[in-house]
């Protein structure tokens, strides 16, 4: 089984409760507007859509909040084409790598910001392809317990749904499945009567980078907290292993 970073868990868990919700919710729009804009207003269609809101009733994100970003992705308002997705890639302290998606209307600003919060802790901001390839995009579903189901049973079902690898983590089974696979994969296991918690496209390591040293440790989680405050950072994804 593989291990991916539970850092974008943590840091969506964290943010939730120190953040303020006008910030989140912020984060949240501009995430319903990028789908909406590219693949259409109808979640029936569009997938991404459908896990970019389902995000936002986790958060209790307003309905009319919800509704006027969709509207901005389909063309109503003037300001939905200056909303564009970079990704930036770096290091951390202690070497691990990063990657930073944001949502922006100003590259500038943005650019700015990554390099402000990385070059203050002691982290510095690479190019394009410095990082990218020590990841792989999949697709990750996070299940809660199914009553009834031994760990074993559970895993010969998930597998026949198109689970490529799944894991136990934090108490929920994990599923791992191809970028391509996880919209059929998510409603197999959802006919299968499992509950998901969360399904998302998200960048997993292929290796990881062990930090011992405190000091190395508390420099990448104030990276972390900084880079959760900031507005246009949509998510961020790590080969960090601090266990």
């Amino acid at each position: 089984m593989s291990r991916h970073s539970k850092w974008s868990k943590i840091k969506r868990q964290k943010g939730m409760a120190d953040v303020a919700k006008g910030k989140v919710f912020t984060k949240l729009g501009k995430a319903i507007t990028i789908a909406a804009r590219e693949h259409g207003g109808d979640t029936t269609t569009n997938f991404g859509l459908r896990m970019a809101i389902d995000k936002a009733r986790e958060a209790n994100m307003p309905k009319d909040n919800v509704e006027k970003a969709i509207a901005r992705g389909t063309g109503v308002g003037s300001d939905v084409s200056l909303i564009e997705e970079v990704v930036y890639e770096g290091y951390l302290p202690g070497g691990a790598a990063l990657m930073i998606s944001t949502l922006t209307d100003s590259h500038n600003r943005t650019t700015s910001n990554i390099k402000h919060i990385l070059s203050k802790y002691g982290g510095n901001l690479g190019g394009i392809g410095s990082v990218s390839w020590m990841f792989e995009k999949k697709g990750v579903i996070k299940l809660k317990p199914k009553a009834g189901k031994s760990m074993e049973e559970a895993e010969f079902e998930l597998i026949d749904a198109g689970a490529d690898d799944i894991k136990e983590e934090d108490g929920a089974t994990v599923v791992y499945t191809s970028a391509e696979k996880l919209q059929a994969t998510r409603e197999r296991i959802i006919k299968l009567g499992y509950e998901i918690e969360s399904a998302e496209l998200e960048q997993v390591p292929k290796n990881f980078v062990k930090i011992e040293d405190e000091g190395t440790k508390s420099s990448i989680e104030n990276i972390f907290e900084a880079l959760d405050e900031d507005e246009d950072v949509n998510d961020f994804y790590t080969n960090a292993d601090f266990s």
